[in-house]
């Protein structure tokens, strides 16, 4: 984002499981604030793409810092689209800058989604709206708030910030005071009450693309008709092969399909998913999974997918590729927890790695395929995400990227527990029922 150059340079509650395979002793494994180096974690260089485009990872609250400075830096326009807009000082510091870059005359748009923000103070809204920000609510929760037919299942997911033409960003953080740390604001949380995340920068051409999904999703929430609208697919054939999407109908020569153009050799590609009857993340999830040769190294926050994306990955295990699972030790929805669990043995029999990440709660999103395919941004591997929200990830095709995730992998190895199958087989049988039962149900959580 705006400073991609510049930021260049207690245990987990006894579950009876495997001790933890980690090296840090009581360290979160956290970049809670500048200059901070307890997780051992140094934010890479930008990875250049082939059309000139900058991609920089960033690891917890360095992604929200990264964000508020390129708001104050941007010239003309704003678009930030976010699931939660917390009213903590963390939240307010961002309504603040908002409002003040509405009142020096740039255009300056927000989204937040009702339910994700149901806790946020209403009159922080409405004080953004008085200084001149246009501030649309997704899907309003209550029936009696909303001038279009109330779709309370349906959920605005999406993370996204793109400033001006030239600079985007994306990823699972959240704008709230647990995902920022001391990066924006001084934090007066503990410790303990930080969740570890993934987000990138993106800077250049590829940008854009950013600020037509923006525009999609806009125009959804202010004229409302039908989901497809605000999906788009761009150059997913062209970063990873030919895709075999649902049955759509064919595009008339020389026109585009849900914004995706014609292939062509760009490392990025973009799938902002929606939940209409042909969904397109559903079967690119499953093509990763099948065409993968060398490894698969996943790091998940809600982990409680379809049936058969459980058996690509154990197929994949089976063929030798290397699968490696990062999911939460702790999780703020607890059946989803369950409901992860209760592949364990299926995954771990297949020859799949499982890890458990200690200490905070696990909410980053990221895959990379055979090290070269990446994909990072809102969506979790569960029903909610593939069935039922707007969901938004990059794509990129670049083995240096791909080397930053893996490295940040193992970072979260550190601080993790990996899991073993002679353990988990003999775990008491009431939560082998639990479990059972949780997973039968995962597609209501």
């Amino acid at each position: 984002m705006a400073t991609l150059t510049e930021l260049n340079h207690p245990q987990s509650p006894d579950l009876g499981l495997p001790e933890s395979t980690g090296d840090q002793g009581m360290a979160l494994g956290l970049n809670l604030a500048p200059g901070s180096d307890e997780d051992g974690w140094t934010v890479p260089d930008p990875v250049t793409l082939a059309d000139g485009t900058l991609v920089q990872l960033f690891k917890d609250g360095e992604g929200l810092h990264a964000a508020y400075e390129a708001i104050k830096a941007a010239k003309f326009r704003i678009c930030l689209e976010m699931y939660i807009f917390g009213s903590d000082e963390t939240g307010r510091a961002f309504a603040d800058l908002l409002s003040e870059k509405a009142r020096q005359g740039l255009k300056v748009f927000v989204i937040y989604d009702s339910f994700g923000s149901i806790a946020t103070d209403g009159k922080m809204f409405d004080q953004m709206r008085r200084a001149g920000v246009r501030v649309q609510e997704f899907h309003p929760f209550w029936p009696w708030e909303g001038k279009f037919s109330w779709r309370p299942v349906n959920r605005d997911h999406r993370k996204l910030l793109v400033i001006d033409n030239d600079i985007a960003g994306l990823g699972g953080l959240n704008l709230s005071g647990e995902y920022a740390g001391s990066w924006v604001v001084k934090s007066k949380m503990s410790p303990c009450d930080f969740w570890r995340d993934n987000a990138i920068g993106v800077k250049g051409p590829a940008a854009r693309k950013f600020l037509q999904s923006f525009a999609k999703t806009w125009y959804y929430v202010t004229r409302r008709g039908r989901m497809r609208t605000a999906e788009l697919i761009y150059n997913l054939d062209g970063v990873c092969g030919e895709c075999e999407w649902p049955i759509r109908k064919k595009p008339k020569r020389g026109t585009m399909l849900h914004g995706q153009g014609p292939k062509s050799d760009g490392q990025l590609g973009i799938l902002a998913s929606a939940p209409t009857r042909h969904r397109a993340l559903h079967p690119f999830l499953s093509k990763l999974f099948r065409e993968a040769r060398k490894s698969i190294s996943l790091t998940m926050a809600y982990f409680a997918p379809h049936d058969d994306l459980i058996d690509e990955l154990c197929a994949a295990a089976k063929r030798g590729v290397r699968v490696r699972l990062m999911l939460p030790g702790r999780c703020d929805v607890r059946l989803l927890l369950i409901a992860a669990r209760s592949f364990y043995e299926t995954l771990m029999t297949a020859g799949v790695e499982v890890y458990e990440r200690e200490g905070v709660i696990l909410h980053a999103k990221t895959m990379v395929i055979d090290g070269q395919i990446t994909m990072i941004g809102s969506t979790n591997l569960d029903y909610r995400s593939i069935e039922f929200n707007l969901e938004l990830s990059a794509v990129i095709r670049s083995c240096e990227f791909g080397k930053q995730i893996e490295d940040l992998f193992d970072n979260d190895v550190r601080y993790a527990r990996r899991m073993t199958l002679g353990k988990w087989r003999r775990r008491p049988r009431l939560d082998r029922i639990i479990q059972w039962a949780v997973s039968r149900a995962r597609n209501w959580l």
